[in-house]
């Protein structure tokens, strides 16, 4: 993490051009996040919006900034269901530039 970046939670931060930086220790986590979070929505969630729920989440103060990402969290699963629409909804899907 860099000065002016953001830390999401532990593992996540924001620069303040809006690229995410994620913990490789997280990789595992946000793969399964994703799968739980396609059933859920049935809609073709992949890492990357399971990050982008997460960082919409925590702007919008449902998350709370010290919480540990770990498998299986059903919590948080819950929390970023309608944050995942939300992706598909307002941004189709769209989360990051490509390079």
């Amino acid at each position: 993490m860099t000065a002016g970046d953001q830390q999401i939670i532990p593992g996540i931060s924001l620069s303040t051009s809006g690229h995410a930086t994620v913990d490789p220790s997280l990789f595992d986590v946000l793969f399964d996040y994703a799968i739980q979070l396609e059933e859920a929505t049935n809609l073709p969630v992949d890492v990357e919006h399971a990050l982008a729920a997460i960082v919409l989440a925590a702007r919008k103060g449902e998350l709370d900034p010290n919480t540990k990402l770990t498998i299986g969290n059903s919590a948080i699963h819950l929390l970023l269901i309608p944050h995942v629409r939300t992706v598909f909804a307002v941004f189709g899907g769209e989360v990051g530039q490509e390079d």
